[in-house]
């Protein structure tokens, strides 16, 4: 029996969406969140060697992955903070994302908090916010260094700059917060600076300043804590 080209077309369209139903349906990569990754003092971006590691093992890319590189020595308010947030629209600009994740260690901190709590767009452009060993309420070792350099005296408890972020709410808006610290730390002095009151704050058990940054459980806890 010959059949119709009129009849054979819907044949071949029916053959065709059946056989599309049956392709397995592949998965589509998950749409990761830039991280902005903030040293502290006197370090370097070279300081998140460890960290980017364990981010990219966990399935981050280079392109997902971003470490703002500044001079620790100037001021949070008047100088680091605005550099971050041309940095973080750049680096919104690059990815197409809506928002970053950041992730900083001690003095960057502060640099941070600022940019979220006072930048006209910092609290829409942060999705997750955390410190590492942060001097969130002061250290009493930065009166060593404060006669000379402006950053030291920011971190100082009672600065200007600790007065202005300890003013009302210390984690505004929808962006979500979580400090490490260590009851060994040598340069946050007292230990409970670091805390924030409205962010999930987790004890890191007795670590070093910077063992913060390449201990495996405190890096665990920072994947997980981006991923919630």
């Amino acid at each position: 029996m010959r059949l119709r080209a009129r009849t054979v077309v819907p044949l071949l369209a029916v053959v065709a969406s059946l056989l599309l139903a049956a392709a397995p349906v592949r998965a589509e990569a998950p749409v990761r969140t830039p991280v902005v990754f903030v040293h502290g003092f006197n370090a370097d971006p070279g300081v998140w060697g460890g960290l980017r590691a364990d981010f990219k093992a966990d399935g981050y890319t280079d392109a997902d992955l971003f470490s703002f590189g500044y001079d620790t020595h100037r001021s949070v308010n008047e100088v680091l903070s605005g550099r971050l947030a041309a940095y973080v629209e750049d680096v919104k600009r690059q990815t197409g994302a809506s928002r970053v994740d950041l992730v900083a260690h001690s003095f960057g901190s502060l640099v941070t908090r600022w940019y979220v709590k006072f930048d006209a767009v910092g609290q829409s452009s942060v999705a997750h916010w955390v410190s590492l060993a942060g001097p969130n309420h002061g250290t009493s070792t930065a009166w060593a260094c404060a006669l000379w350099d402006q950053a030291c005296r920011d971190m100082t408890p009672g600065s200007y700059v600790q007065k202005k972020l300890a003013e009302g709410d210390e984690t505004p808006g929808a962006v979500r917060y979580a400090t490490w610290w260590s009851n060994c730390d040598e340069v946050i002095n007292p230990d409970n600076s670091v805390p924030l009151a409205g962010a999930v704050n987790n004890g890191a058990g007795c670590l070093d300043h910077n063992e913060l940054l390449g201990d495996d459980t405190v890096s665990q806890g920072v994947r997980a804590f981006l991923r919630s």
